[in-house]
């Protein structure tokens, strides 16, 4: 992390020389230049050692926090189509809402605090509150949430299919799912529009990953938390879709203990 100390790292006495002869602070810059020193338009930018140590401040204090959000961390979120790459997508987006307006689902919502520094206000997926159908059924299968986006935060290749564009992969978690438990629930694998949830040999429910482009309908309609939850720790939905990454993690370290139940 970066230490609280380099907010004295541009002390006004030591500013580079070349800027401060481009502000007129040096000595050979200040001779004959009237008030200060400082020649007119030098004044007139604000250009003066004043400034540029208050300049160093203030990067240093954004220093600062970039190393604080380094050490905090921010949560991997689900990312409307074409902001899955999400080093590209921080560094474009500016949080100015379209997306989320856009959305005729109204599935696209802004990240809290509590995601993360770095996701504060940027868009993410909510599917229960609604799921992406790629906008096929209100806008020819053009999504408004890329299409309206000023930066290219949201940027999709020329062409691409519902199927081509991977916004994550759902994961069940077979301890909170109705069909799991008790064996009588199949409504995520009727609903999935990619045929990407089959029933197993035993007639349970599982993922495709292969097919999964993390629509997030199965979530969307999933009930294993409406009513009376049936597992007393579940704390979300049973099938709930994530970040292709983090799935790929979960089943990874599953498969080093020995695979899934």
């Amino acid at each position: 992390m970066t230490s609280s100390k380099r907010t004295d790292a541009c002390p006004e006495d030591q500013a580079p020389a070349a800027l401060q002869a481009a502000a007129g602070d040096s000595p050979q810059a200040s001779a004959g230049h009237g008030e200060g020193g400082l020649r007119p338009a030098a004044r007139a930018a604000g250009i003066t050692r004043r400034s540029f140590a208050l300049g160093c401040t203030g990067a240093a204090a954004l220093l600062a926090l970039g190393g604080a959000v380094q050490a905090f961390g921010s949560d991997a979120l689900v990312r409307p189509p074409g902001g899955q790459d999400e080093g590209a997508f921080i560094a474009a987006c500016i949080r100015c809402d379209k997306c989320i307006q856009a959305c005729p689902e109204g599935a696209v919502v802004p990240a809290p605090l509590e995601k993360g520094l770095l996701n504060a206000r940027t868009p993410t997926l909510d599917f229960k509150l609604g799921w992406c159908d790629y906008c096929e059924g209100s806008h020819a299968g053009v999504p408004q949430c890329a299409a309206l986006c000023p930066t290219e935060a949201l940027r999709l290749p020329s062409g691409a299919r519902p199927e081509d564009v991977v916004i994550g992969k759902a994961y069940i978690v077979r301890e909170w799912c109705l069909a799991w438990r008790l064996k009588n629930c199949r409504i995520c694998v009727d609903a999935c529009p990619y045929d990407a949830i089959e029933l197993n040999g035993d007639g349970l429910p599982v993922v495709l990953l292969d097919k999964c482009n993390g629509c997030g309908l199965c979530e969307n309609l999933c009930i294993s938390m409406i009513g009376t939850r049936i597992v007393d720790k579940a704390t979300d939905r049973a099938v709930t879709v994530r970040p292709t990454a983090v799935v790929e993690g979960l089943l990874a370290r599953e498969a080093g203990v020995g695979g899934r139940p």
